[in-house]
């Protein structure tokens, strides 16, 4: 019998997509600039809350088939999170979004993506070490390095970059936020008590919306433009495929796959990025972009590898709900 899990392949699946599905929202948000005056505060706001409507209907229309069909088999429950574990990662989710696009306004796109990007693996890494006891081994550690090196040449070899103190601290906060994003949505996975993805994404970007409703409305709120339908096309697509879309696959994903290869793994947004920069917004094709290109789907690769030989973990215990524990 194989000791390979089907569904650790479905969740690195989940993964590729959410992180390919990330790197159009740079694409979408280039042109969203262009066809108005929408600063990147007022474009995360929409994003969120944008992606609370699209997940609220989908979890409407969910209930209502659920409650239509016949009572389902008895089978293990699934532990539902509390409250305030959802305020907690929909914090996270908040500080991840908002802190990367100051790092970006204070110290430009590359070297905010590099820092919030390349130091995230590096925190993700030792937090699951420390915190879980994963190890990524000798093999593990080069395809981190690897990733790092691909990322690094990818985005500061295809611009120029200025480093800055305080864009630099932004994106630390920025590679915190999602480090501790990462290894909260493994820690509940690994007890069954990740929740319904969903539910999770509904909650992280509510808190998101309400976190960044302030500060959009300082940047201002509303945009201008002569092609508001263009605008809009593109606000739907933002909050549907790279928010509501992607963070629920990406949710689903990091519950069962170790964290380190989780943040390595998402290291494909900024090549799908790029691919969509070259193919759809004329951007030239440098080789940096295909160096760093290879070098990060290379190191993806050998992570996805070593991930799939891992053996099948004993399937968490489902806690038994008391009328205490139902309280909470």
């Amino acid at each position: 019998m194989s000791n390979h899990s089907p569904a650790a392949g479905r969740s690195l699946l989940y993964l590729v997509v959410a992180g390919a599905a990330w790197g159009t929202a740079g694409a979408a948000a280039s042109l969203l600039f262009l066809a108005s005056d929408l600063g990147p505060l007022a474009l995360s706001f929409w994003r969120c809350a944008g992606g609370l409507a699209v997940l609220l209907a989908v979890l409407a229309v969910r209930g209502s088939r659920s409650r239509s069909r016949f009572r389902p088999r008895p089978g293990p429950s699934r532990v539902r999170p509390s409250m305030g574990s959802l305020i907690v990662t929909g914090l996270l989710f908040t500080v991840f979004q908002a802190a990367y696009f100051a790092a970006v306004r204070d110290t430009g796109l590359a070297v905010g993506t590099v820092v919030t990007l390349g130091a995230g693996p590096v925190i993700i890494a030792l937090g699951a070490r420390s915190w879980m006891g994963e190890r990524l081994g000798l093999g593990g550690g080069l395809a981190v390095v690897g990733a790092l090196a691909g990322l690094a040449v990818l985005v500061l070899g295809s611009g120029d970059g200025e480093v800055r103190p305080l864009g630099v601290g932004w994106a630390l906060l920025s590679a915190a936020g999602y480090a501790g994003m990462t290894l909260r949505a493994r820690w509940l996975g690994q007890r069954g008590a990740g929740g319904d993805p969903l539910v999770t994404t509904a909650w992280s970007v509510a808190v998101g919306t309400v976190c960044l409703l302030p500060l959009a409305a300082v940047e201002g709120l509303l945009p201008h433009t002569a092609d508001l339908g263009r605008v809009l096309w593109l606000l739907v697509y933002v909050a549907t495929v790279p928010t509501a879309l992607a963070y629920a696959l990406y949710f689903t994903g990091a519950a069962a796959v170790r964290a380190a290869t989780v943040s390595v793994i998402m290291l494909i947004e900024p090549v799908s990025a790029a691919v969509i920069a070259v193919l759809v917004l004329g951007e030239r094709l440098t080789g940096a972009v295909v160096l760093g290109t290879v070098l990060l789907l290379t190191a993806v690769g050998a992570l996805i590898a070593a991930e799939s030989r891992q053996p099948v973990s004993a399937a968490p215990t489902p806690v038994r709900r008391t009328p205490q524990s139902a309280a909470r």
